[in-house]
C-alpha cells in the first residue's frame, strides 16, 4: 500500500513531516484493518525510546513500593473481594516477591464468597505472569494450556501452561470471579480476561477492552525522525478455537455497562447469584409439594440440581433458564417461572405466590346486593334468533351459590 502511494506521488509531496505521519498512519491503518500500527514523527527524540529499567533491577524495598502502587486489594460489603491490579509483574518480579503477595494480599481475599478482578486501568504488564493469574483462578487437579505466544523478532512461539503447584492456596473454583474491564484494558490484562471468559471461570463486566497487544514496540524509520509503533508479538489463543483471539478487535464483555458503573453493577449480579441456590431450593420445595404430575417431579429435582448456572447474570436470563428447562423435562408448557418484583430478604429473593388465593365474598341480606353480586359473577343475554347466552368467569362455591 506504501509503495503504490510512492508510485502516485502523493505521499512525496506532502511537505509538513507531522502531516505525512498522519497520512501514512491512516494508510496502513486501513489497508490492514489495524488500528495498532502507528507512524509518528517525533524530532525530539534522539534516539529510539528505551525500554523502563527492568524491575528486577530493583531492589527489594523499591519492587515492594513498585507492586504496591500497582496492585490494591480489600473485602467489601457482603464479603466480596476485589482485587485491582494496574501493571501485571513478571515471574522473575514474582518469584521475589511472591511470599509478600500471598501473605498480605491473596490469603486476605481467600475467605470471600466472591471475587472481582479490576483490570479496568491495566495496560500493561509482563507475559510471564498470566500463568499465575490463571492458575490461581483455576483447579489444581489438572495442567492446562491456556495460550501460545508467538514473538516476531525471534521467530519462536511459547506455551503457556497453569502452574502445576502455586504458593498458598487457589481460589474455590465454586466461588464466583467477576472481571471489571474498560475501553482501555489492553495487552496482557486483555489475554488474562479473554482466557478467563473462554474456560467459563469468569464473567466479564463493563466496556470492550482495547485490542491491543502483548508487547507492542516503537521503532525508529532508518535515520529519520520517523517511528513505527508496531506489535511484535500475538496470542495465538488455542482456547479460542483456532485464529479467533481478541487482538484487533477486543475482548466483548458477557455484560455491558460503561467503565465507571462496571463494579456497581458486578455487585448486583454477584448479589443475585448469591440468591441463586436459595431460589433453587425453594423451587424444588414448591414442586415437591404442590406439582400434581407426581411422577416427574424427582426429573424435575435431579434437572434443577444440575443445571449449569454459570452463565446467569440477571433475572431475565435465570427465568428464560429456568423455563426451557423445566418445560422440556416435564414436557408440560404450563410450568411456569416469572419474575414479579420480589421482596429481599436476608437470604435472598422471597418467592411468594403470583397471585393470592381469591376468597368467595359473604352473601349479602339486602335482596338489591344480591342481585349487583349476581351481575357481577355472571352476564345473561338473549342473543339474536333466540340463543341464550351465560358467561361466568369463575366458579363460587357450592354454599354461595345455594345461598343465592
Amino acid at each position: 500500500a506504501i509503495e503504490q502511494a510512492m508510485k502516485s506521488h502523493e505521499i512525496l509531496s506532502i511537505t509538513d513531516p507531522e502531516t505525512l505521519a498522519h497520512v501514512l498512519t491512516t494508510g496502513v491503518q486501513s489497508s490492514l484493518n489495524d488500528p495498532r500500527l502507528i507512524i509518528s514523527y517525533e524530532p525530539s527524540t534522539l534516539e529510539a525510546p528505551r525500554k523502563a529499567p527492568a524491575l528486577t533491577n530493583l531492589t527489594q524495598e523499591e519492587l515492594l513500593t513498585q507492586v504496591q502502587k500497582n496492585i490494591y486489594h480489600e473485602v467489601l460489603e457482603s464479603n466480596v473481594g476485589y482485587l485491582r491490579v494496574d501493571d501485571l509483574p513478571g515471574q522473575e518480579v514474582l518469584s521475589k516477591m511472591g511470599g509478600f503477595l500471598v501473605a498480605h494480599v491473596w490469603m486476605q481475599l481467600m475467605g470471600t464468597s466472591a471475587l472481582v478482578l479490576d483490570l479496568r486501568y491495566c495496560t500493561r504488564g509482563h507475559v510471564s505472569g498470566i500463568p499465575y493469574v490463571i492458575s490461581y483462578l483455576s483447579p489444581g487437579n489438572t495442567v492446562l494450556h491456556v495460550d501460545t505466544i508467538y514473538d516476531r523478532p525471534s521467530n519462536t512461539t511459547t506455551e503457556i501452561w497453569t502452574l502445576p503447584k502455586v504458593p498458598g492456596q487457589r481460589y474455590s473454583a465454586d466461588k464466583d470471579v467477576v472481571v471489571l474491564t474498560s475501553s482501555r484494558t489492553g495487552g496482557v490484562a486483555e489475554d488474562i480476561t479473554y482466557i478467563l471468559k473462554q474456560m467459563r471461570r469468569a464473567i466479564v463486566v463493563g466496556e470492550r477492552t482495547e485490542g491491543g497487544a502483548l508487547d507492542l514496540q516503537k521503532l525508529r524509520i532508518g535515520q529519520s525522525n520517523f517511528f513505527l509503533t508496531v506489535p511484535v508479538s500475538r496470542s495465538l489463543g488455542p482456547l479460542g478455537g483456532g485464529s479467533q483471539t481478541w487482538e484487533g478487535s477486543g475482548v466483548l464483555p458477557c455484560v455491558g455497562t460503561p467503565a465507571e458503573q462496571a463494579l456497581e453493577k458486578a455487585l448486583a449480579i454477584l448479589t443475585l447469584r448469591r440468591a441463586l441456590p436459595g431460589v433453587v431450593h425453594r423451587l424444588q420445595d414448591a414442586l415437591q409439594d404442590y406439582y400434581t404430575l407426581v411422577e416427574r417431579v424427582p426429573a424435575l429435582l435431579h434437572h434443577l440440581a444440575n443445571m449449569d448456572y454459570s452463565t446467569v447474570v440477571s433475572e431475565e436470563d435465570l427465568v428464560t433458564k429456568l423455563n426451557a428447562g423445566l418445560q422440556t423435562v416435564s414436557e408440560d408448557p404450563r410450568l411456569l417461572v416469572r419474575a414479579v418484583g420480589p421482596r429481599e430478604t436476608s437470604s435472598g429473593p422471597e418467592v411468594e405466590a403470583d397471585d393470592p388465593p381469591v376468597v368467595d365474598p359473604e352473601v349479602p341480606k339486602d335482596e338489591t346486593a344480591r342481585q349487583a353480586l349476581v351481575d357481577s359473577v355472571f352476564q345473561v343475554s338473549v342473543l339474536p334468533g333466540n340463543v341464550g347466552y351465560l358467561r361466568f368467569d369463575r366458579f363460587a362455591d357450592a354454599s354461595v351459590l345455594e345461598d343465592l
